[in-house]
């Protein structure tokens, strides 16, 4: 088994919760975020400086609630996606270099889902990005599953876990 190595010491998980997002740059960092249902993770990473991120949003529009969106804009895709490109860029992120990775927008109710919050989810989500000029490097929406998504900072691996199965995918390659 062996001692644990200091990097093994000092590393941190940093957990992102519904409706929030966190940037880091700190090799020793793990984003993650856990649950996706009908809510939208986007994963972002810059190989060239080792930034990157993690976004769950909720919900499509900010319209519907705009005091809630002032208080907590990473709940809405059109609130919280340009407060996460921008904070990426905070951190000196390059738009040209970053991988994206889309997740959720499930619909995870057990009778009909008459709001088709995940659809609306995934749609608000991947027309900003294309307005913007981004495209996800993979999209993994829809179906009827929760999805948990991890970043290691350092290397810009990350996984995709679900019920069925532990996926591996790499941004920095």
């Amino acid at each position: 088994m062996g001692s644990p190595t200091v990097a093994s010491i000092f590393a941190q998980r940093v957990v992102v919760g519904v409706g929030d997002m966190a940037v880091s740059n700190n090799a020793l960092v793990t984003l993650s975020t856990y649950a996706l249902g009908s809510c939208i993770g986007v994963v972002a990473y810059d190989p060239g400086v080792k930034v990157g991120g993690i976004l769950h949003l909720m919900l499509p529009d900010s319209s519907i609630s705009p005091d809630k969106a002032t208080a907590q804009p990473a709940m809405f895709a059109n609130t919280g996606l340009p407060l996460f490109f921008r904070a990426l860029l905070g951190l000196k992120a390059d738009r040209s270099r970053l991988r994206l990775f889309v997740t959720g927008g499930a619909c995870v109710l057990n009778s009909q889902d008459n709001f088709k919050i995940g659809e609306r989810n995934t749609k608000a989500t991947l027309d900003f990005l294309a307005a913007n000029g981004f495209r996800p490097r993979q999209i993994v929406t829809g179906g009827t599953t929760n999805r948990t998504v991890h970043l290691a900072i350092a290397s810009g691996d990350m996984t995709l876990k679900t019920p069925e199965a532990n996926d591996a995918f790499s941004l920095a390659a």
